[in-house]
C-alpha cells in the first residue's frame, strides 16, 4: 500500500532551544519579534499529555489563512516531550509545569503580556498559571484542558503505595518498526486525524534510534501515577483569581465519562467553569479531544475573533 503524502505547511516553524530551569528546552516558533506590538502579544500555544508542540500546525496554517492575522507564535515541548530534554526524575510534577512557563515566558516574552493557550493537560497548566500570575495574560484559551475528579483524604494511601510499586518497573513505551506504524497509530487514537496529517505529524512524534526503530518522544515517567492528589479545591481557588477573557473550546465527540466514568460528570465540570469571572464557550463539530487537528480552521475562526 502506499504510504500518503504528508501534508504540506502553509508557514514553516523554527526551531529554537532555550535554556530554562537547568533544561534545553525546544521551543517551534512561527515568526519573529518584529510582529509584536502593544495590540498584537505573542501567542503561547502549550500542548498537552504526550503531544508535541509542532502539533499545533494545523492551526497556525489555518490562522496564516486568515486576513490580517500576523503574529508570532510560539509552542514549547513540555520537559520530557518532543525535543526538550527529559530531566532524570521517577515521575513528574504539576508544579514543575508552571514553573517551566513562568521561566520560559520571562525568556520568550520578558516583560509582556501574552495570548496564551493550552491543549488537554497543557489547558490545565494555563488556568492555574492565569490565576496565579494575571498580569502576564491578556488573553486565555483552554482547549478542553478538564483537569481531574474530585478526591477526598482517604485516597492518598492507596496512591501513594500504587506509585511506590510503580517505581519498581521500569517505564516504557511501544516502540514501532517505520514512521508508517506511528502514523497507523496515531490515526487509531484519532479516527479523525487524516492520513496527511497522521504523516506529518509521526516524525515529529517519533524519532529513529540506534536500533533502527521509531520511539515516541515522550519520556516513559509521565506514565507513572501521580503521588500527590489532585485537590479541586485549591485549584477553583486559582482559577476565581483569573482577569483575562477565557476561551473555553470542546468537541461535540469528546465523552470525559469515557475517561472518569461517572467519578467526574459534565455537570461538575460546568459549575468548576462558572467560578471563572469571564468566560466564552465554543463548540467544535464533528471533533474529538484533538481539537488543533480535527477542526484547525474552526479553531482558527475562534480564536481569530477572540483574539482580536
Amino acid at each position: 500500500m502506499n504510504e500518503p503524502a504528508p501534508y504540506r505547511p502553509r508557514r514553516a516553524a523554527q526551531s529554537d532551544f532555550v535554556a530554562v530551569r537547568g533544561l534545553r528546552v525546544h521551543v517551534n516558533r512561527w515568526g519573529d519579534a518584529a510582529l509584536v506590538t502593544p495590540e498584537r502579544a505573542p501567542l503561547v500555544m502549550l500542548h498537552g499529555w504526550m503531544d508535541v508542540g509542532a502539533s499545533f500546525q494545523f492551526v497556525v496554517d489555518a490562522l496564516a489563512a486568515a486576513e490580517g492575522f500576523e503574529r508570532l507564535v510560539l509552542a514549547p515541548d513540555w520537559r520530557g516531550f518532543g525535543r526538550t530534554e527529559s530531566p532524570v526524575v521517577d515521575s513528574y510534577w504539576f508544579p514543575d509545569y508552571l514553573a517551566d512557563l513562568d521561566a520560559l515566558l520571562d525568556v520568550l516574552a520578558p516583560g509582556a503580556a501574552v495570548d496564551l493557550l493550552g491543549h488537554s493537560m497543557g489547558g490545565n497548566v494555563v488556568m492555574s498559571y492565569a490565576g496565579v500570575r494575571p498580569e502576564r495574560i491578556r488573553r486565555l484559551v483552554n482547549l478542553e484542558g478538564f483537569g481531574l475528579p474530585e478526591t477526598s483524604p482517604e485516597q492518598a494511601p492507596k496512591r501513594l503505595l500504587q506509585w511506590l510499586d510503580e517505581l519498581r518497573t521500569p517505564a516504557e513505551l511501544r516502540s514501532y518498526d517505520s514512521l508508517q506504524a506511528v502514523a497507523e497509530r496515531l490515526m487509531k487514537n484519532n479516527p479523525l486525524l487524516t492520513p496527511d496529517k497522521a504523516a506529518w505529524l509521526a516524525p515529529h512524534w517519533s524519532e529513529r534510534r540506534a536500533d533502527g526503530r521509531w520511539h515516541i518522544l515522550g519520556d516513559p515517567a509521565h506514565k507513572r501515577v501521580n503521588p500527590v492528589l489532585y485537590r479541586k479545591d485549591e485549584i477553583l481557588a486559582t482559577w476565581k483569581r483569573i482577569a483575562a477573557p477565557l476561551l473555553w473550546v470542546d468537541g461535540d465527540r469528546t465523552d470525559i465519562a469515557q475517561w472518569w466514568g461517572h467519578r467526574y460528570p459534565r455537570e461538575e465540570f460546568d459549575a468548576r467553569l462558572a467560578v471563572v469571572p469571564r468566560v466564552e464557550r465554543a463548540r467544535l463539530a464533528p471533533c474529538g479531544h484533538m481539537l488543533h487537528h480535527d477542526q484547525p480552521e474552526a479553531l482558527a475562526a475562534h480564536l481569530r475573533r477572540f483574539l482580536g
